[in-house]
């Protein structure tokens, strides 16, 4: 039982550490952003191309 009260204790520290969020995070996340809207924007690109070309096969 003296375990799950560790853990319990544990897990809340580590909880609690997390409310802010550092500048490498935030720095993460924003690289995160950037690479799904340019995977994004190649995708749409990719679309507009096949739409052009009446291409059989539409995936990107």
């Amino acid at each position: 039982m003296k375990i799950f009260y560790i853990l319990a204790l544990v897990a809340s520290f580590t909880m609690m550490g997390c409310e802010d969020k550092g500048p490498a995070e935030k720095a993460g996340e924003k690289i995160d952003q950037t690479a799904e809207d340019v995977g994004n924007e190649i995708e749409d690109a990719c679309e507009k191309v096949k739409d052009t070309v009446d291409a059989k096969d539409k995936d990107c």
